[in-house]
């Protein structure tokens, strides 16, 4: 594991490591498997070189920050309904109703998902994010897997049939120009609404919750909020969404830090850790939302494999904590901070977040 801020970034841009677990040498044969059964293998997320440019270049204009901004509007839109749904009860669980469903219903009008099979998805994406680490996880992920692919292939046929402006459309147009295989259409769809979903979600309800934890930031933060952007990358480098850190394999001995890692080997890069790294932040583990001096938080990682949607989970981010500070001036926690649950998974979020306000008419 490597867990110091230079070492993490040095990591995630050396060629020595891949992201792809094939090509170590004791994994090759569960590996191989994998790629078999598992159609996430064939995504982006664990492609190198000129296949993950590739891929990568097919849907990254979706993602630029000119995009988003046209975006903006409809994510504010969106927001105002969640918020208006509970205003009046005073009290709301903000896991459930807000932070989960606000980035499923962008998403979907990005790519193309109708708004009869979001919960479907959503339900789904929950056995893709726990760990595979029992028979009984390992099961589930791959019943999740099937599901998914069930249900995007219908979505897919129909927008070859009839396109639409949507992202699922242009990824249909470039496998009709051969420059995508099915698998990787349907890899990506899949990965594209999963990992924009959970890690958005966890961004906006671990900031929240970070800051009704601190409520001398909240309050900095409500006074001026010019502040916000800023805030939104300290509350990242805080209590970002991955907790554990990203893998990735060395393909040759590696040598960082003055330790050797030997080639076939896999590698925790601690993207939390290296992000209260004491050696490179001031008070590390002291949220500032006014803090000036942070060097790039690694939230969304570095290099390459840089998260393609961190621009719009910024937007988001920003615009549901923005709009939940204005809206509910006495937002509080509802119950003992101590009480509240993670969800289970790779990613690092909260399974509930119940709170009170004044209610509003």
């Amino acid at each position: 594991m490597i867990t110091g801020y230079d070492e993490a970034v040095s990591a995630l841009t050396d060629p020595r490591l891949s992201n792809s677990p094939v090509k170590v040498t004791g994994l090759a044969e569960e590996m191989a498997h994998q790629e078999r059964t598992n159609v996430l293998m064939a995504s982006m997320l664990v492609a190198d070189g000129d296949d993950h440019t590739r891929l990568r270049n097919l849907v990254s204009k979706a993602f630029t920050a000119r995009r988003v901004d046209q975006l903006a509007p409809r994510v504010q839109e969106h927001t105002d309904a969640f918020l208006d749904a509970f205003a009046a009860r005073g009290s709301a669980d903000l896991v459930t109703e807000f932070a989960l469903p606000l980035p499923m219903a962008v998403l979907s009008e990005l790519i193309g998902i109708p708004a009869e099979g979001q919960p479907d998805f959503a339900r789904l994406a929950v056995g893709l994010i726990m760990p595979p680490n029992t028979p009984e996880r390992l099961a589930k992920g791959a019943r999740a897997r099937a599901e998914l692919v069930e249900f995007f292939e219908p979505l897919i046929a129909a927008r070859k049939a009839e396109p639409r402006d949507d992202l699922l459309s242009a990824l249909c147009a470039a496998q009709a120009e051969e420059r995508i295989s099915d698998r990787e259409l349907l890899s990506m769809a899949i990965l594209l609404t999963l990992a924009g979903h959970e890690t958005t979600a966890s961004v906006i309800a671990n900031g929240v919750h970070a800051l009704l934890r601190n409520p001398d930031q909240c309050a900095v933060l409500r006074n001026d909020p010019d502040l916000l952007p800023g805030a939104i990358e300290e509350l990242l480098r805080y209590e970002g969404p991955v907790s554990r850190g990203v893998a990735r394999f060395t393909v040759e001995d590696f040598e960082i830090a003055g330790v050797t890692i030997p080639a076939g080997e896999m590698i925790i890069v601690g993207l939390a850790a290296a992000n209260r790294d004491p050696a490179r932040y001031d008070r590390p583990d002291i949220l500032d939302v006014a803090r000036r001096e942070v060097p790039s938080q690694l939230a969304f990682g570095h290099g390459a494999h840089f998260c393609l949607g961190a621009p719009l989970a910024r937007a988001e981010a920003r615009i549901a904590i923005g709009s939940l500070l204005r809206r509910f001036p006495d937002l509080e926690l509802a119950t003992p901070d101590e009480s509240l649950a993670r969800r289970e998974g790779i990613l690092r979020g909260m399974a509930t977040l119940p709170v009170t306000f004044t209610p509003q008419k």
